[in-house]
């Protein structure tokens, strides 16, 4: 088998490993949280056959190994189970398949954001070091670090929303409904997001953009006459964009925290919203599916980002 594909087989089952143990630290975790799913379901004055026959029909009155077992195989045919209470007996596939598409956009949509003003900002400074231009740049940056993301989601409903009138302060149009009308509605929650993460971006990029320039085949290369935009396309940027690539990567695990929360204030009907509400109903299945789905997607992008930093770099082959 060639190297290229043991490697990513081997990547491919870490993240599996990872994905189960966190599947397994999920489903105890819930089962620990206070509050009967039947009772939530069923209210408080419900019989107790009634809540014995729920309980069975959902293996509630199994012991937690053998529910977590029947869980488990379940998600590996794909099937993640019934929901208890936010949608009771509708599938959970088939919940998470209406949402994860608007979660997915609003997620893309703020790294995207995020890659353009980082790039410019982190290589103009690094471009300009010690001038104006630089201190402006690096002061946004550490400003844009300092803001918490639902706070900036405020001020920007604030300033262009309510003030402006530019965006809208609350709802969203599903990218498979109107694409034109997603980019416009998305706008302020995914800057809110990519505000914080394009700060982190643009910093590390000037950092690893001024390490670069100052590594030996840089200046062999400078003393060999080559013009200073072949240098910088050629031996700068493609080096620093290593450790940069690698920031982002890093930064998506973030990004879905925040997706959770702007999700909730912008009234985004996403996979965050889903996860947040079945956490206060005490939906189990519901909860340990949309938490599977994001760690397997944080993983996923791990592995993309590492094939990257592979093919960036002219030194590590597969």
């Amino acid at each position: 088998m060639p190297r290229a594909a043991l490697y990513i087989a081997g990547r491919l089952a870490g993240a599996l490993a990872t994905i189960a143990v966190g599947a397994l630290v999920v489903f105890f975790v819930m089962r620990a949280a206070s509050g009967d799913p039947a009772l939530a379901v069923l209210g408080e004055n419900a019989t107790p056959e009634a809540v014995a026959a729920f309980r069975a029909k959902h293996h509630l009155d199994a012991p937690l190994v053998a529910q977590f077992l029947i869980w488990l195989a379940g998600m590996l045919r794909g099937d993640f189970g019934l929901s208890l209470t936010i949608a009771g007996g509708i599938p959970i596939a088939q919940l998470m398949a209406a949402r994860l598409p608007i979660t997915a956009f609003v997620g893309l949509y703020a790294v995207v954001i995020a890659v353009l003003i980082s790039l410019i900002m982190g290589t103009i400074a690094a471009l300009r070091r010690g001038r104006a231009v630089d201190t402006v740049a690096t002061s946004v940056a550490v400003l844009g670090i300092s803001m918490p993301d639902f706070w900036l989601s405020y001020v920007l409903v604030f300033a262009l929303a309510l003030g402006w009138k530019l965006f809208p302060a609350y709802g969203f149009t599903s990218p498979v409904d109107s694409l034109a009308g997603a980019l416009y509605s998305g706008f302020l929650p995914a800057l809110a997001i990519a505000a914080p993460m394009a700060a982190v971006f643009a910093r590390m990029l000037r950092t690893s953009l001024l390490e670069t320039a100052s590594r030996e085949y840089v200046v062999v290369a400078r003393s060999l006459g080559f013009s200073k935009p072949f240098i910088f396309r050629q031996y700068v940027f493609r080096n620093a964009l290593i450790p940069y690539v690698t920031v982002i990567g890093l930064q998506i695990r973030y990004l879905l925290g925040g997706v959770v929360v702007i999700e909730r204030i912008f009234g985004i009907q996403g996979l965050g919203s889903l996860a947040v509400d079945a956490a206060f109903a005490r939906d189990y299945p519901t909860v340990q599916a949309c938490t599977v789905v994001f760690l397997g997607i944080v993983l996923l992008v791990n592995v993309v980002v590492d094939l990257v930093c592979v093919a960036l770099d002219p030194r590590r082959t597969l």
